[in-house]
Order: structure tokens, then sequence, then C-alpha cells
């Protein structure tokens, strides 16, 4: 969507206010936008620590990073703390890849989750291992996430970078929700993806992420976006993307959150799951509680008397609210122009009518204004504008 209209729409948008508010922040892509190609401070916000991690990766500072003086150390660090503590284990996880190289078979992917379960002090190989990663990818993301640079912004670019690595190298259909199965057509992807390097990929996430960086300092901040609301000012502009799945985002990220906190972490089912308790809940994916929920933010938000640029699919979402719904609540509170563009869009849970996990749908773009007699000299401005 950003190269489809929405992204010139918050630079012109974002033109005239004094910060930028991301209340769903997710990969952070917005929040970087945003931060990139305006002279604006950014908050991005969500309820997931994995979200933060990768918005304070670029927000919070104003300078490229050496990438020479970080990546070599820790690389060294990682391979190191392998060698150290993990050396038998290392070497069990590169013969098993070395036998499914040419060829996997049911017997490779049962030797590794076997071999991965018993694993102690390696949160991610006992684990996934064998699971969403070969033996030796979950050992390799655990050596890097225990030996992260100790400081800023070295260590953000570095818990970024291993983020984005995990992710795709992951042996998952786009997400986290679950690995492929033990099956001969699965087994075919679970092969391609056991294959990709973590240490080349993290290299290459960890290179881009110190090139880049906010032209003005913002933040990223753990916190519910409709809390995090009552404490917004008037000359902000708060784009709002909220859930539209009536599963929790957390089953779809779990893996990514589990390397973000790098704790040992009990886990159960298909997916992989920690216990629910362990994982973020919304009230946006809850079919019984989304609408009150989104009521309640727009009501918080015109309140606030704070322009808002609202993104939702057209359609009817599984969540319980769809694009007509999100229009009509807007229009209680702001005066709204509209629009639609094409966008893809992942149906994550929403899928129980055999659809396909990715589809073209019409998105729906909010520009709102509050609804307000005593509109200040600012908001008289930008209204005009």
């Amino acid at each position: 969507m950003l190269r489809n209209g929405l992204g010139d729409l918050l630079v012109k948008e974002a033109c005239g206010a004094r910060r930028f508010v991301d209340l769903f922040c997710g990969s952070g892509v917005v929040s970087w936008y945003v931060s990139k190609n305006i002279k604006i401070p950014v908050l991005a916000v969500d309820l997931q620590k994995y979200s933060a991690v990768l918005a304070r990766a670029v927000l919070e500072r104003t300078e490229p990073v050496n990438f020479d003086r970080f990546w070599p150390q820790w690389q060294q660090r990682s391979e190191a703390w392998l060698i150290e503590g993990f050396a038998r284990e290392l070497k069990k996880a590169r013969m098993l890849r070395n036998q499914f190289k040419k060829r996997m078979l049911r017997r490779h992917i049962i030797e590794a989750r076997k071999s991965c379960s018993p694993i102690k002090n390696a949160p991610v190989t006992s684990a996934y291992g064998g699971h969403y990663y070969s033996p030796l990818q979950a050992l390799q993301i655990d050596a890097l996430r225990a030996t992260l640079p100790r400081n800023k912004p070295g260590r953000d670019i570095a818990l970024a970078s291993l983020l984005e690595a995990a992710s795709q190298c992951a042996a998952a259909p786009g997400h986290t929700a679950q690995p492929f199965g033990n099956t001969p057509t699965a087994r075919e992807w679970i092969k391609k993806a056991w294959g990709r390097e973590v240490l080349a990929f993290t290299k290459r996430a960890f290179h881009d992420f110190a090139a880049i960086h906010a032209t003005e300092r913002g933040e990223a901040r753990l916190g519910d976006a409709n809390r995090v609301a009552r404490s917004l000012k008037e000359s902000d502009l708060v784009f709002v993307d909220p859930p539209y799945s009536n599963v929790q985002y957390s089953r779809f990220y779990h893996v990514l959150e589990t390397i973000t906190r790098g704790q040992p972490v009990e886990v159960s089912g298909t997916g992989r799951y920690p216990a629910i308790t362990q994982r973020p809940q919304s009230k946006y994916s809850v079919r019984s509680k989304s609408r009150k929920a989104f009521d309640g933010l727009l009501s918080t938000l015109a309140n606030r008397k704070v322009r808002c640029i609202l993104t939702f699919p057209v359609g009817n979402a599984s969540n319980g609210l769809s694009g007509g719904v999100v229009e009509r609540l807007a229009r209680k509170y702001f005066l709204v122009s509209r629009k639609t563009v094409k966008s893809h869009f992942s149906t994550l849970g929403g899928n129980g009518n055999h659809r396909k996990a990715r589809l073209k749908t019409p998105e729906l773009i909010l520009v709102m204004t509050p609804k307000s007699s005593r509109l200040s000299a600012y908001s008289k401005q930008v209204t005009r504008g």
C-alpha cells in the first residue's frame, strides 16, 4: 500500500504535524517510511515486543551505524559460544544437514526433532528445532541471540536483524502459526527453508538496518493502542491499522516473540505455541469485543482532537468488523475523506472457507479530522491546507 498511494498520502498529511504516531506498528514498515521521508519524530506502538524491536532499530537513531564495527565481532562471539557450549550438538546438527542436502526424508525430520528437544539453555533449538528450523539454524539463532552487542545502537540493530533473518528462514507458510508438515510435498519446502544460511541472512539484514535511520529521533513503545491514545496531543498525526483477524496475532508471530525475549519457553501443539497466558491478547481479535474496542479508540482520538489516517479491508473481516462498519464508526466522531486502493493481504486466521493465504482486495483509506466547534489555530490551518 505504501507504493499504491498510502505513502504519498502519509507524507502529505504528516507535513503539517509535529509527531507521527503508529498505534499498531506491526512489522514497522509504515513507521520506518515516515521517519525516513519526513523530518518528524515517530512514535511506534504495539502489544508485541518483536514489533517494538523492529521499529526501534530505525526510529531511535538519526545516523547510520558502522557495519564493520559490529558485525565481525558479533559473528565471532556467536561462533565461540557454540563451540564452547554446544560442540557435540553442533557436530550432530551439521551431520544432519549433510544428510538432507540432497534429499529430505521423513526420518530426517523425526531425527532432527529428537535431537533438538532435550537441548537446554538454547530456547529456540529446544522449542522450534526440527520444526520451524533445522538443528543447525536453531543453534545459530540461539548463539546470535545470546551474544548480541551489549550497547545501543548495535544491540537494537542486531536483534532486529536476527528477527528479520529468522522470519525469512522459517519453514512455514508466510508466518509462524505452524510449520510445514512432514509430508512428501511439504518436505520440499522444508528442505528449501532449512537450506537457508542464518548467518548470511542476518549479516545482510544487519547491513541494511545499519544504513537506514530516522530524520528525527523517535520512540518505539510496548503498549496498548487504546491506552496510548489517551496521552496523544492535538498536533499528532495518528496512523490506525487495527487487527482484522479473529485469531490473536501473537499466534502468528510467537516464534519472533520467543527470540526477542531470549528466555526458555514451554511449547505445545502443532504450532509449538507457548501458553496463551504468555502471548499478548488483543480485544480487536475477539469478535464480541472488537467493535467496542474500536469505537472506544475512535472516541478517545476524537476527544484528543488528533487527525488520523485509517486503513482497513473493505469487505468483512473475521473479527466481526468490516470496511463499512469501520467507516460508519469513524463518521460518528470525524469528518472523513475516503478512498480505496488495491492491496494484497494475508487472510491469517480468517481462512475457514478455504480461501487463499493471500488475497487481492480493495483496502479502505480514511483521512479523518475531528468534529469540533472549537478547532485550534493549528487544526484550522491543517484543515484549510
